[in-house]
């Protein structure tokens, strides 16, 4: 498959779909993010909808204290060091930063528990800033349709980059995130609804090898 033909039809399929987070507004959109580790977007949504009611800025979330950040957020995967990181994220926030998330790569990368995807994702979706962000989805489905072939998320970023048109990165981002989730699992792929099945390099080699 070329990939012209890949994006395409990705675009086809998912074009207009967004963040599967629910954010009001850059700060949450971080928070919301840093908890998705290891915990999936509909248990981090039930999560911050309290979450965002006790603690709405980042001097509110400066202010609590790390068992009460852990006790709204327990039912979320690593939920212990996750408390820790808010509070800290939220402190340098305010003291650094005015209260304010910032719109540089650097800075966002600085904070606590914030690595290069979910500073992508913020830069992307709140900022409307070109960025494409390489989670375990995301990799899996760009190795799968050939898009990409990179060992480690950085290298398949700038592979996605080098095929991805710029003005697509954050929407390209979408498109094979929802694959990957929906079609394109890791364990029982749905290959029989996907519309690249006739053509999909990976299905042949895993029917050959089975």
């Amino acid at each position: 498959m070329s990939h012209q033909h890949v994006l395409d039809t990705l675009r086809r399929i998912y074009e207009g779909r967004e963040s599967p987070l629910r954010f009001n507004n850059p700060f949450e959109l971080l928070v919301a993010t840093i908890l998705s580790a290891q915990c999936t977007d509909e248990r981090v949504n039930q999560i911050t909808e309290n979450l965002f009611k006790r603690y709405p800025d980042s001097k509110s979330l400066c202010r609590a204290s790390i068992d009460d950040i852990a006790k709204e957020i327990r039912s979320c995967g690593l939920y212990r060091n996750k408390s820790r990181y808010l509070r800290d994220m939220a402190c340098i926030l305010v003291e650094k930063h005015n209260g304010v998330v910032p719109r540089e790569r650097d800075s966002l990368e600085s904070l606590p528990g914030v690595g290069r995807k979910t500073a992508s994702v913020v830069l992307s979706n709140a900022f409307g800033m070109p960025a494409i962000a390489v989670d375990t989805h995301v990799f899996r489905t760009a190795h799968r349709l050939g898009l990409a072939s990179g060992k480690t998320p950085e290298r398949v970023e700038k592979e996605l980059e080098q095929v991805i048109p710029e003005e697509d990165w954050a929407e390209a981002h979408h498109w094979l995130l929802f694959h990957g989730k929906e079609l394109c699992t890791a364990l029982n792929p749905q290959c029989g609804s996907c519309d690249f099945s006739d053509k999909c390099r990976w299905l042949k080699e895993r029917e050959q090898s089975s």
